[in-house]
């Protein structure tokens, strides 16, 4: 008998297709992940073996991601999924894909298995505002609680990145914070101050929409605000210059009195017609200036026929209902000698008795003047001529104050019968112009210029015609000099403190002359000088900023004032040269220019956490002056880093049979991002099948693999085990990497002797066997070499 060993190899047939543990896979995946970011796939299962196992997986034909197959050898075929462009949520969010596994066979068979993709929000997108442009008009004296208008802004993000609060903006002074708010959740503004047209007709509200995000994004927009007038202020009537005596021989068109007429309301309501109410010999000449009258003669005065009038100057708006209000100005006429004296009897006859009293009174004569006090204080005196006539009245003599003539000799008859001679009795008794004169803002005393001159005004005549300014102001700022007309500044002017800053600073000044009246007009224009630098409310600004904001994103930034008009105030800004951020200017035209900081690059927090910016305000001056503020970028984090593994491999002897708790390895993972972001968290990929997990195990906190089960190299002599490292981002980012773990045998298994009698010799078969490692369903038998011992050499063998 002969013994013979007979082996059988069964063939396998592809049978069976490949399978998947799941129809659907679930993936969240966060938008702002980057492309070449890598997602293990849940690897299909094939019974079959060899060629008919699973070879190949295909990935449904889209354009952001794409395959890649792992060969792990033994433990097969790995799909991974590859970002290959950047996801966006706001176009999709989410993205249905189809993976197929495929076997060798000819046909292959195949499983399927969806992927549905979730993309997790990132706070990418600043809010937009539903117009271009709000304007809307308001009534002055508008309630408080009145709704202005409502503005709406969406975020077309998620979550608290998409909910969107209002506020005004961080230029909005707080003037104007006084007299509007806003609802953060409705965006409506409110009355909240007094609203009046008169004060200001129009505002430019900036306001800010942001989103709820850790780090915000905000954009903002002006709100035009146009007040409209109502008729709420009456006419007012300011009587300057005024003389309540005029000279009953004054030219027609001679200036009484200087009537201003001030309405605050604008419009028709506040455009004023002023009228006399009486039928009086004067009437009201509009100026030059607007609502300013003259009240000026119309017809000649007589002061014999009437010597004063009370007119009713009465001032009307042109508003729905009419407005009006009225001012009674007392005139006297004064009297000029405009009237001679005349005699009662013209001519007189009267006789002398020779033989007089040389000294007596002889006779009387008297004269009346219709005009009064010295124009009608009458003084007579003889007229003396050279005629023959002259010889008798130098026998007369005349008292000048009440007209008696007396004779100095008595008069002869035979030598003058008759004489004539003649008694005289004598009694006793302008247009407005303008001068514009410049100055420079000077100390007290400086020389403006000569009115007098620049008028031709008769300086002689200016003291006793009591020459002067009419101010309303309380502290004059210009005073004359009686003497010589020189305009002089009173004390030292400041123009900002004046005028603000106006663009024109022009100073009116009404100049008075009595006796008779004139008004003339000075404007004196106090021209600005760069005596200020610009200034910002603070010498720092600090902005938090997100990493994921996008270039061209703009943040209005704090304005420098200067008191300074003109060209003095500030006219433009200037940001140190850095890589990241520009400069714009907004011109709010009277409201100044408003600098604007935009992002040109986009930022990384890992590369730089912070950017320290110069803000520089310079006005117009030569040389400028200027003013500067810090700004302190703070960028604030986004998670957009993936975890990092220390090492590109991590390969690790172990002994078999090592008690349950041995420490594998330690793996190590770091994040560059900050907080939770780039907190670390450590997991064994979803690819690692139950027989590992039940070998294996991570501490999620230090990275830690443990022994958790049986190590048996019988049984498996290595293993690659995929663990996987994740942030605590609320959208997490993961990256995975093997760990090749080499199973060091031990000798713990004694040879298995099996003995076979055979007719003619004992036949001996001896093989080391480890029954319990089945791999696709055979027995693995592992040669080993034994050593025998015989004591019988000649008659024994040994058969394979």
């Amino acid at each position: 008998i002969r013994n013979c060993l007979i082996k059988h190899m069964l063939l396998d047939i592809n049978d069976h297709s490949p399978s998947f543990p799941e129809i659907e896979e679930k993936l969240d995946i966060s938008e702002s992940v980057l492309p070449g970011a890598r997602i293990q796939l849940r690897a299909a299962r094939d019974p079959d073996s060899g060629q008919f196992s699973v070879q190949q997986y295909k990935l449904n034909p889209n354009d952001h991601f794409r395959l890649e197959v792992k060969d792990k050898g033994d433990d097969g075929k790995i799909p991974i999924l590859v970002v290959q462009k950047s996801l966006d949520r706001e176009t999709a969010e989410s993205h249905t894909l189809t993976l197929t596994a495929l076997d060798g066979g000819k046909p292959p068979k195949s499983g399927e298995m969806n992927i549905l993709v979730k993309v997790l929000d990132v706070n990418d997108n600043v809010p937009v505002f539903s117009k271009d442009v709000y304007s809307v008009m308001l009534n002055e004296n508008a309630p408080v609680g009145t709704t202005v208008i409502q503005v709406n802004a969406t975020d077309s993000d998620e979550g608290v990145n998409g909910e969107v609060v209002y506020s005004f903006s961080n230029s909005v002074n707080q003037r104007l914070l006084g007299i509007f708010d806003i609802n953060p959740s409705t965006g409506e503004i409110i009355v909240k101050g007094l609203i009046d047209y008169e004060h200001k007709d129009k505002y430019e509200i900036e306001i800010k929409a942001s989103d709820k995000a850790l780090a915000p994004l905000a954009t903002e927009k002006s709100v035009i605000v146009k007040i409209v007038d109502l008729n709420d202020n009456a006419p007012e009537i300011d009587v300057t210059s005024f003389s309540s005596f005029i000279s009953e021989d004054s030219r027609l068109g001679t200036t009484v009195a200087l009537i201003s007429v001030t309405d605050l309301d604008s419009g028709l309501n506040g455009k004023v017609m002023c009228s006399i109410a009486e039928d009086v010999p004067f009437a009201l000449s509009p100026s030059l200036q607007e609502k300013i009258y003259s009240l000026v003669t119309k017809s000649p005065l007589d002061r014999e026929k009437q010597s004063q009038y009370d007119m009713t100057i009465v001032a009307k708006d042109a508003g729905q209902p009419p407005l009006s209000s009225q001012k009674t100005i007392h005139v006297v006429v004064s009297d000029v000698n405009d009237n001679s004296p005349e005699f009662s009897l013209s001519p007189y006859s009267f006789y002398i008795t020779e033989g007089n009293d040389p000294g007596a009174s002889v006779f009387s004569v008297k004269a009346f003047d219709c005009d009064e006090n010295e124009n009608a204080r009458i003084s007579y005196h003889i007229f003396r001529d050279g005629n023959d006539d002259r010889k008798v009245t130098s026998f007369l003599n005349i008292n000048s104050e009440n007209g008696q003539i007396s004779a100095l000799k008595s008069f002869d008859f035979e030598t003058v019968k008759t004489f004539q001679f003649q008694v005289v009795a004598s009694d006793s008794g302008s247009p407005s112009l303008s001068s514009n004169v410049t100055v420079n803002e000077v100390n007290e005393g400086t020389v403006v210029g000569n009115i007098a001159k620049d008028l031709g005004l008769d300086k002689s005549t200016l003291k006793d015609r009591k020459y002067r300014i009419v101010s309303s102001n309380a502290d004059p700022l210009f005073h004359v000099n009686q003497n010589d007309g020189v305009l002089y500044v009173s004390r030292k002017i400041d123009r900002e403190e004046v005028c603000a800053q106006s663009s024109t600073c022009l100073i009116n000044l009404k100049t008075v002359l009595e006796n008779p009246l004139e008004v003339h007009y000075v404007a004196v224009e106090l021209l600005d000088i760069n005596d200020h630098s610009p200034s910002f409310p603070e010498i720092e600004e600090k902005l938090d900023i997100s990493e994921s904001v996008l270039p061209g994103a703009r943040i209005q930034l704090r304005a420098a004032r200067d008191p300074d008009s003109g060209q003095f105030s500030v006219q433009q800004y200037k940001l140190n040269p850095n890589d990241h951020f520009r400069l714009e200017v907004k011109d709010k035209g009277d409201d100044g220019k408003i600098p604007i900081l935009v992002v040109q690059k986009s930022l990384d927090r890992e590369t730089a956490e912070s950017h320290t910016l110069t803000l520089t305000a310079l006005d117009g001056g030569k040389p400028p002056k200027s003013g500067e503020m810090n700004i302190l970028v703070k960028v604030l984090d986004v998670n957009d880093n993936v975890p990092v593994f220390s090492k590109d491999v991590y390969s690790v002897m172990l002994n078999e049979n090592v008690p349950i708790g041995t420490t594998v390895i330690q793996v190590n993972a770091t994040d560059s991002d900050e907080g939770v972001n780039g907190e670390v968290v450590y997991s064994f990929s979803n690819s690692v099948n139950q027989r590992l997990l039940g070998i294996f195990d991570i501490n999620p906190s230090t990275g830690e693999i443990i022994v958790k089960g049986l190590i048996d190299y019988e049984h498996k002599d290595k293993y690659e085990i995929e663990i996987k490292a994740s942030d605590k981002a609320l959208a997490p980012l993961a990256t995975e990497k093997s760990v090749i773990v080499k199973i060091v045998d031990l000798n713990d298994n004694a040879p298995e002797i099996d003995l076979i009698r055979c007719r003619f010799r004992t036949c001996f078969r001896l093989q080391y066997r480890n029954p319990g490692l089945r791999l696709d369903g055979y027995t693995q038998i592992v040669n080993v070499l034994l050593f025998c011992h015989f004591s019988n050499r000649s008659s024994n063998y040994i058969d394979r």
